[in-house]
């Protein structure tokens, strides 16, 4: 039983990294083409993190849920009946396929990041990791733990009212397509202050890709503050609230799950009573 167990949560370990590999892929990847290559604009990168959510819950969804998000996985322990002790393997596995998957971007990229930023600045360091007002706007520190809050907040509670079994949720092959419609909604609305990174494996794992690759500045934001904090724990603390909200505003009022067993007994049932004698 514990070797059937281990090997159960070693898989869902393996489909979080890889979930979360194929996100990061497409959300960095784009974010460096529009930044180094000159290809495409805002609505690019908001459109490709989507794609990326979408195809990232796509391939880890059936074995371990497609969390692809530590915020996720801690809010879904909180309010979800995920097990606690599943917290921090998946949330160092989701970390560690963003590590992954920034590392290959930032090779990719090579020629192109170094020809715009020589010198591996701020100037490119938001390829990878997010910054206050995106390292340009007049956003601080502060502002931009606020901003990740409410993004977060956002992101939790519709993400528990499109997966609700008991709510109007998608059919199960569609659930990952609204989600990365909500992943598209939040970056076009909520993209100013801080980036949208609303998970902190999206940001940490990225910027200890840079880090090590030649972005000395990478902890730190265009003020020179320590900053890598910010998109950790404000996230964390922004699902706990959306997922709270959800369940106050709304869970707390939907019917109970019907046992599908009562149906079937109760629609043949019925299907006798029609016959006649």
């Amino acid at each position: 039983m514990g070797r059937l167990r281990a090997k159960g949560l070693l898989g869902e370990l393996a489909a979080e990294f890889a979930g979360t590999l194929i996100l990061i892929l497409i959300g960095v990847g784009v974010v460096a083409q529009v930044v180094a290559g000159g290809i495409g604009n805002h609505d690019s990168i908001a459109w490709a993190w989507g794609l990326g959510v979408i195809l990232g819950v796509y391939v880890a969804g059936r074995i371990s849920g497609a969390h692809l998000n530590p915020a996720v996985t801690v809010a879904l322990a909180a309010f979800g009946g995920f097990s606690w002790r599943k917290v921090l393997p998946y949330s160092l596995a989701q970390t560690l396929g963003a590590f992954v998957a920034a590392l290959l971007v930032r090779w990719n990229y090579t020629e192109v990041l170094g020809k715009l930023d020589p010198g591996h600045t701020i100037k490119t360091q938001g390829v990878f990791s997010t910054l206050p007002g995106n390292g340009a706007l007049p956003v601080h520190l502060w502002g931009g733990f606020r901003d990740q809050v409410i993004g977060t907040a956002i992101l939790l509670f519709l993400v528990l009212a499109v997966t609700d079994l008991r709510n109007n949720s998608p059919l199960a092959n569609m659930a990952p397509v609204v989600v990365g419609l909500i992943v598209v909604a939040i970056g076009m609305a909520w993209g100013t202050d801080a980036g949208y990174a609303i998970n902190p494996a999206r940001d940490f794992g990225p910027r200890l890709a840079s880090f090590f690759t030649g972005y000395g500045t990478a902890f730190r934001d265009q003020y020179g503050d320590l900053y890598f904090w910010v998109p950790i724990v404000a996230p964390l603390i922004g699902g706990l609230i959306g997922a709270g909200l959800y369940k106050v505003l709304i869970g707390r009022f939907l019917p109970g799950p019907t046992e599908p067993d009562a149906v079937v007994e109760e629609a043949e049932q019925r299907l006798r009573e029609s016959q006649p004698a």
